[in-house]
């Protein structure tokens, strides 16, 4: 067969599948040969380029994101959500939240004990979690609660939510999230309910985090961070929060008091959990989540497209472009 004639052939064979949408044996009887034939010769038939197979879908993007993510900061599992060329904070946040929702049941399942910190973003996990049946589990909370304001993303109240979505239990820790002082958090902790409780949430099997910029964050905008707490936060450094946990861009914890008046999980029994899943929207966030990344905190990441593409950009050393 010449060169004219097999293109000929692969290009009736090819239009016949992929465009008219008959069988391997259907154009085996039709051409009078075998279907081991017709199968052949639809591989040559890409093989030789007179076939090209693409896979139109939006979320191809997001899957080669993820995957570049992966591979360029060491991390077992990346979830890009795509935001429609969306700009509204609020409105990405929510979507992210719910595609983590849409995951998070996979991840927990097989699991008893489960952790989780406290937000805004995993108030809307919490609210998008699907009813499950799973009475083994319980959940834990890994912070402190932060005041009487906005107790619905406080870490206790979304541990409680959370269970009951789950038909599993809960425990509560019944201290703020930051004290006053490194002698009352002192007290509270050698307290035998607080003690225990810390040293059960250090034993989870998976964890679900959000993140903090300091200088515009929920803690500053409800008031919990005074001005000489801001100030010690520039002259440290501070990059982000993890529970409350003030990091630098090394993902250290930065040597200011107020971290030692946290009452929660040490970022050193975060690393130790098997599974830590960062769920995480906003520009604003970027620096946090590359210092976090660098301090190898997070297994799983869940994060908006425009925040995945700026870390892609940083890990190649290239500007982040500018959003309006």
């Amino acid at each position: 067969m010449d060169n004219w004639t097999e293109k000929r052939e692969l290009v009736r064979v090819a239009k016949l599948y992929y465009m008219n949408g008959l069988t391997q044996a259907e154009i085996a009887k039709k051409l009078g040969v075998s279907r081991p034939v017709i199968s052949k010769l639809l591989q040559r038939a890409k093989d030789t380029g007179v076939v090209e197979i693409y896979i139109r879908d939006e979320t191809v993007s997001m899957v080669e994101l993820e995957q570049q993510l992966e591979h360029a900061y060491g991390i077992e599992e990346v979830i890009v959500v795509p935001v429609m060329g969306s700009d509204n904070e609020e409105l990405v946040k929510q979507q992210v939240a719910k595609a983590a929702a849409q995951h998070l049941p996979k991840w927990v399942r097989n699991k008893q004990k489960i952790g989780i910190s406290w937000g805004t973003t995993l108030y809307h996990l919490v609210n998008e979690f699907p009813f499950e049946r799973d009475h083994r589990i319980k959940v834990y909370p890994l912070v402190g609660g932060i005041g009487r304001q906005r107790i619905e993303i406080h870490a206790n109240q979304l541990a409680y939510e959370l269970s009951k979505k789950l038909g599993g239990t809960c425990e509560f820790l019944y201290a703020p999230a930051i004290v006053e002082t490194v002698e009352l958090k002192r007290q509270l902790v050698e307290s035998p309910d607080i003690r225990s409780l810390l040293e059960e949430a250090k034993q989870v099997e998976l964890a679900i985090v959000g993140v903090g910029n300091p200088f515009s964050s929920t803690m500053r905008e409800m008031g919990y961070l005074n001005e000489e707490e801001i100030r010690q936060l520039y002259e440290g450094q501070a990059v982000g929060d993890i529970g409350s946990r003030f990091i630098d861009a090394s993902g250290e914890a930065i040597n200011i008091p107020l971290n030692s008046r946290v009452i929660g999980i040490e970022l050193s029994d975060l690393r130790n959990i098997p599974t830590v899943i960062g769920v995480v929207s906003g520009m604003k966030k970027l620096e946090a989540v590359l210092g976090i990344l660098k301090g190898r905190y997070f297994d799983k990441l869940i994060i908006d497209e425009y925040l995945a593409e700026a870390l892609l950009a940083k890990a190649k050393g290239v500007k982040v472009r500018e959003r309006a």
